[in-house]
């Protein structure tokens, strides 16, 4: 299974997942211009995407989707909640709605609800035989009910957004703070830690930290936080990456 990051921050998220029956894109935020690209930096054509995965319907998850399919007709993968949000996709026939698990030959794609303030927040898992991967970001906390399910898996992209005491200093507004820190908002680095250490297993092999922010986060500040907490709770896991703005990451 090849995973490649395509952007992941507030600007826009989108990651491109390959077993050996399906292309996969989660979310489509930048362009389209700049989705293509990095596509055709691993020798994708966007037009060989066989389905397209929402997780919600921010405009960074979601903004170059309606020219993507003007111009290709891979499946859509949403919930009717989110049809109202993206009143467009009403139109659009290839619509895969409401469904919990979904398999094509050795492909599995399972969904699981998130906690954000936007309708019907999803992620992801994908599985190919005795591999598998899991997408989540977006969400304020995740429930101890999905820890089995997320347990385990071979590679993760996993929210960081935002380190508390670099949010609660800096120059955004009350309000935003607040919804960032809010069960609907975004995990922080310490949160991530704490999840991480309850869900990395033995056949765990690479996680990306994802869906950083800008203002109130650092790469190497969010890496020592989720660390020193997996630590803390005696789970021995280094495999890293840091998930980028506008650069191509392989997992």
């Amino acid at each position: 299974m090849l995973v490649h990051i395509l952007a992941s921050g507030s600007e826009g998220n989108s990651v491109y997942i390959q077993t050996k029956n399906k292309k996969v894109l989660i979310d489509t935020g930048m362009n389209y211009k700049y989705l293509k690209e990095r596509l055709e930096e691993i020798d994708v054509d966007p037009s060989e995407i066989d389905s397209i995965l929402i997780t919600h319907t921010h405009s960074d998850h979601t903004s170059a989707l309606k020219v993507f399919l003007n111009k290709h007709n891979p499946e859509v993968y949403v919930d009717e909640e989110m049809l109202n949000e993206i009143p467009f996709l009403k139109e659009y026939t290839n619509l895969v709605l409401d469904f919990k698990d979904y398999k094509f030959e050795d492909t599995i794609i399972e969904m699981f609800h998130t906690s954000h303030d936007a309708p019907a927040s999803r992620g992801y898992i994908i599985k190919e035989n005795d591999e598998s991967f899991v997408y989540i970001t977006d969400t304020g906390y995740i429930n101890q009910r999905l820890f089995k399910k997320l347990y385990n898996h071979t590679k993760y992209v996993f929210e960081a957004n935002h380190d508390v005491e670099l949010l609660m200093h800096g120059r955004y507004p009350q309000w935003l703070k607040q919804r960032i820190l809010s069960d609907k908002g975004h995990l922080s680095n310490a949160q991530a830690g704490f999840y991480l250490s309850k869900i990395i297993g033995p056949d765990t092999k690479k996680i990306a930290l994802a869906h950083l922010s800008k203002e109130n986060n650092d790469p190497d500040i969010a890496l020592k936080e989720v660390k020193s907490i997996l630590k803390e709770n005696d789970v021995k896991f280094n495999n890293f990456v840091i998930a980028k703005q506008r650069e191509r990451v392989e997992l």
